[in-house]
């Protein structure tokens, strides 16, 4: 069968980038429709959201605890979206995406 069109720049993704604890990195870079992003390389610390009292604060991260996404990500402490991490705080959960947003956001566990 032949192929209806040609690839598109749309239609390309991105590689995965790891991110890693350490002193803070980033990299914006153009979207489609000229508007920005920016990825997280590096990240020291994450906005911790405590869901009793709802306040939120800045946390220093420790190392990481679990990530579903890849079991191997725990001994290389890489944090993608879901990961348990440990801070001065106790242990949070990532909820953002850092990889797309720019942004390290979690929520309290313990």
């Amino acid at each position: 069968m032949n192929k209806l069109r040609k690839k598109k720049k749309k239609d390309f993704g991105s590689d995965f980038i790891a991110i890693k604890i350490g002193n803070e990195r980033r990299k914006t870079f153009r979207t489609l429709g000229g508007n920005n992003k920016s990825r997280i390389l590096e990240v020291a610390e994450v906005n911790v959201t405590d869901p009793k009292t709802g306040n939120t604060k800045r946390s220093k991260i420790l190392t990481v605890k679990d990530n579903p996404a890849n079991p191997n990500f725990v001994r290389m402490n890489i944090i993608t979206m879901g990961a348990t991490v440990e801070t001065e705080l106790g242990l949070v959960k990532i909820t953002s995406k850092p990889g797309q947003h720019g942004v390290m956001n979690g929520v309290l566990i313990k």
